[in-house]
């Protein structure tokens, strides 16, 4: 796109422009981070006023700021610099409103000085939010160039996890034995839950060392049962053992490896077994992005045949309509997005693709094969000419092997500033995978997922575990 400015001879009296825009929360953060204005009320997170909801009110200057934006790129445009500006500020603007900020010429005065009646008004039901008058030096020249490409900025912020957070909050705390908390942040984190409400933990391992773990983070124990096992396999079985009794509805991993507690799960007398095999689903709330990602299998199956790509799928799907995501749709991840008999995942993706069509995976929509730019990309898979209800709207991404799915997950948390919640799905109740380089935003969303799979259970059937 190019802009023509309009220098000041040009300028007429009653020339006149006007740019929409539509207000997000996070415009909000950004202009806080850089304004240092801090106010509650513009946040989405913040309940500013003390009246139990979250406003949300665009700042004043904010919306100002969209007469310059008209000023500074149309009319007058390139070389226009600000000598003063009032406003009045009429109404509010909250996010999600679409604004029109709109400048009319008034006075050409000496000096290339000209005066703009200034307006910006909301659409939806004609209220003018902001009205004012602005004097500018105009531009001498006239100009072409084109719309500049700024860096993007991306808030780091976990809106998916928040609202997760907020959804579970109501329900009843979710009873969870907590495998081996004998370390700081694997105590802490269950702690934090059921400080949140979200679970009510049963710690399982050895007494000395849980409460050398809660002394070190100054954490009390009080009115927390605290089960005795002196070793992590007995912790683990223990723990199962709960579930199976129906004294627990989850399991949570403490500091004992990740096969221990599975292999406890998987007993075949009283274990937690469904038909379907263990698959592992990370859920990553991306800063940016519109919506959750889903990541399956980083952590359980390491190089997953057709028939364990199947549960996989499913399991995903099935967490992902938990969550509240109405018809997920599942991106089966290969190099290429065309089938090659020379690589196993563009054919495996084909076959889960048509097994979906087939009914023989049910709940969302299932596509593949995907390479990773047009499955998360419009535009890519566009270019691409793919035609597809999955293509640049995945919710579950399907990755071909553990080293794919682990590299995804762990580029998104470091690179993308995602925050990853791990779950293993598959088992009669659900267990939830933490690790030590989690922060305590990623341990409570890992129990909210858990809390809400439980508290929306689907059917779940398949092959053997």
């Amino acid at each position: 796109m190019q802009y023509h400015n309009t220098p000041y001879d040009k300028l007429q009296v009653g020339d006149t422009a006007e740019l929409a825009r539509t207000c997000s929360v996070d415009d909000f953060y950004v202009f806080a981070n850089n304004s240092g204005n801090h106010n509650p009320l513009h946040l989405a997170s913040e309940d500013g006023d003390g009246d139990h909801v979250n406003e949300a009110v665009a700042p004043a200057m904010f919306v100002g700021a969209l007469i310059s934006a008209v000023l500074g790129n149309v009319l007058p445009g390139a070389g226009t610099l600000y000598k003063s500006q009032r406003f009045e500020f009429v109404e509010r603007a909250h996010a999600g409103d679409e604004l029109v900020s709109k400048v009319t010429v008034l006075e050409k005065r000496p000096n290339r000085e000209v005066v703009f009646e200034t307006v910006v008004t909301r659409p939806s039901d004609g209220a003018v939010i902001v009205s004012g008058q602005a004097v500018v030096i105009a531009p001498e020249k006239e100009m072409v160039f084109a719309e500049l490409d700024l860096p993007g900025l991306v808030v780091k912020r976990h809106r998916h996890f928040d609202a997760m957070l907020e959804k579970v909050r109501p329900l009843p705390p979710m009873p969870t034995a907590v495998v081996a908390p004998e370390e700081p942040n694997a105590l802490g984190g269950a702690l934090l839950a059921a400080h949140e409400t979200i679970i009510t933990p049963i710690l399982i391992g050895d007494p000395d060392k849980i409460a050398n773990a809660a002394a070190e983070i100054g954490a009390s124990l009080d009115g927390i049962e605290i089960i005795a096992q002196s070793d992590h396999v007995n912790a683990a079985h223990a723990a199962v053992d709960l579930v199976a009794e129906g004294r627990a509805k989850a399991l949570m991993k403490g500091h004992l490896h990740t096969d221990e507690l599975l292999k406890a799960a998987l007993r075949r007398e009283n274990g937690l077994r469904t038909g379907r095999r263990f698959t592992h689903v990370f859920v990553m709330d991306v800063p940016g992005q519109p919506r959750p990602l889903l990541v399956t299998d980083a952590a359980i199956n390491i190089e997953p045949d057709l028939e364990t790509k199947i549960d996989i799928v499913q399991n995903a799907i099935d967490l992902a309509l938990s969550l509240g995501i109405e018809n997920p749709r599942a991106g089966v991840l290969s190099a290429i997005e065309t089938v090659n008999p020379a690589i196993r995942s563009s054919v495996d993706a084909a076959l889960l693709s048509k097994m979906a069509e087939r009914g023989q995976i049910t709940g969302g929509l299932v596509d593949g094969p995907l390479a990773m730019d047009n499955a998360v990309s419009l535009a890519a898979a566009r270019s691409k000419g793919i035609v597809s209800d999955v293509a640049g709207k995945t919710d579950i991404l399907v990755v071909p092997n553990l080293d794919a799915g682990n590299m995804m997950a762990k580029q998104l948390t470091y690179i993308a500033n995602a925050e990853g919640a791990g779950l293993v799905m598959g088992a009669k109740a659900p267990i939830i995978l933490t690790s030590r380089a989690d922060d305590d935003k990623a341990r409570l969303a890992s129990c909210a997922v858990a809390a809400l799979h439980e508290a929306f259970p689907l059917p779940r059937t398949g092959a053997p575990a």
